[in-house]
């Protein structure tokens, strides 16, 4: 089955919140989508700014990539990347179950990210 970029991005955010409060943090959702981030979440006692990327894409490595750019409009025009925001941290669900948990600082690229060796560190 083939999904849209919505749906893949509200089963991202459903998981993500899902991993937070099984994990006993409080989250906190926006009200509207303004903002950079999707959640804040209390991991104790500091408050972070969550982006919640979703990805189904695997490179022709058998790696999943996810886009870390924000893109919008008739023409589709980038207007902003992850590295460009005031987040703390970005949550990746992928399509198989796996999860990462990557702070802005790890992230070296700014258009499209492999989870591979790189980023195993950061896998939950």
């Amino acid at each position: 089955m083939t999904y849209t970029n919505k749906q893949i991005g509200n089963a991202a955010l459903g998981t993500a919140i899902g991993y937070f409060t099984n994990e006993g943090y409080t989250v906190s959702i926006p009200l509207n989508d303004t903002q950079d981030y999707d959640l804040i979440v209390d991991i104790e006692g500091k408050l972070h700014k969550v982006q919640v990327k979703g990805t189904t894409f695997k490179t022709k490595y058998d790696v999943y990539q996810v886009s870390l750019k924000s893109s919008g409009g008739t023409k589709g025009k980038i207007y902003k990347t992850i590295k460009d925001t005031d987040v703390d941290l970005t949550f990746v669900a992928c399509e198989d179950g796996q999860m990462f948990l990557i702070p802005k600082e790890a992230l070296n690229n700014t258009s499209t990210l492999n989870l591979g060796k790189e980023y195993l560190e950061y896998r939950l």
